[in-house]
């Protein structure tokens, strides 16, 4: 897009692909703009013409839609070329076709090594939950301290009974948070050793069925497509024990392991 003097051109980016083609995607981009590649040395940028203005809206259900066809754009360059960098929402370059080849031309060296760094990988999310009541009734259950603890409970007068409760209390969250995580500590080394990258997670959204939970690791984790269901048969290993539950999603494009951030 551009008014009479050419001036406001810009390229809304999507994603770097390993592709040597230039490619009309169709109408898939957002508010159905047409995406396609502009190539350059084996790699290419996923585009579509735009005005140089952000995507800002005060429309919720809007801004959620655009947000929803930029990450559609990027599923279907990954369908299409396999390894791709994805961008993140609104990024947009001035200028024309042109311009985003010198961009490319610049950033070749880095671009590349990047699409390499992720070829035949992809992102997956792991997150490990624990029942806190189940796992405290078990731990309760088989320490005997605790145990020893609990029956000098049920003896002694109201008020000291109180003040042994707080006690019993605080060496049992203690040992469950300790159980657990030598549980997360113990099998963290496993998926390691089954993962190209790892990175730890602050508390994600959960799904309504797991919010009773703890939640005990979140990762994100670049996975080579030959080692997914080992690091599956892993994870499922896991979900198996009483007391605990797993998700494991994926595959995604890399976005937490596209090293993207200081292109020029």
């Amino acid at each position: 897009m551009a008014d009479e003097a050419g001036q406001f051109e810009a390229r809304y980016i999507y994603s770097v692909a390993r592709t040597d083609l230039k490619e009309n995607l169709g109408d898939i981009g957002i508010g159905k703009e047409t995406v396609y590649t502009i190539p350059h040395r084996g790699i290419a940028a996923l585009v579509h013409s735009c005005w140089p203005l952000a995507y800002n809206t005060k429309d919720k259900a809007l801004a959620e839609e655009w947000i929803i066809e930029h990450s559609y754009v990027i599923d279907q360059a990954t369908k299409r070329f396999g390894a791709v960098l994805p961008f993140s929402f609104d990024v947009i370059i001035k200028g024309d076709d042109a311009v985003i080849e010198q961009w490319l031309i610049r950033n070749y060296k880095h671009l590349l090594g990047a699409l390499e760094s992720v070829e035949g990988s992809a992102e997956y999310t792991i997150q490990i939950y624990y029942d806190h009541d189940d796992l405290s009734a078990r731990v309760l259950e088989s320490d005997a301290e605790l145990n020893a603890l609990k029956g000098q409970i049920e003896k002694e007068s109201k008020g000291k009974a109180y003040f042994l409760q707080k006690k019993l209390d605080q060496k049992l969250k203690s040992r469950v948070s300790s159980q657990a995580e030598n549980l997360a500590a113990k099998y963290l080394l496993k998926i390691k050793s089954l993962v190209k990258e790892l990175k730890a997670e602050g508390n994600k959204w959960m799904p309504e069925d797991y919010k009773r939970l703890k939640l005990l690791a979140s990762y994100s984790c670049l996975v080579s497509d030959d080692r997914v269901a080992e690091l599956g048969e892993i994870l499922e290993e896991i979900d198996r024990m009483q007391g605990f539950k797993v998700r494991f999603t994926g595959p995604w494009a890399p976005f937490s392991f596209a090293s993207i951030q200081e292109l020029a």
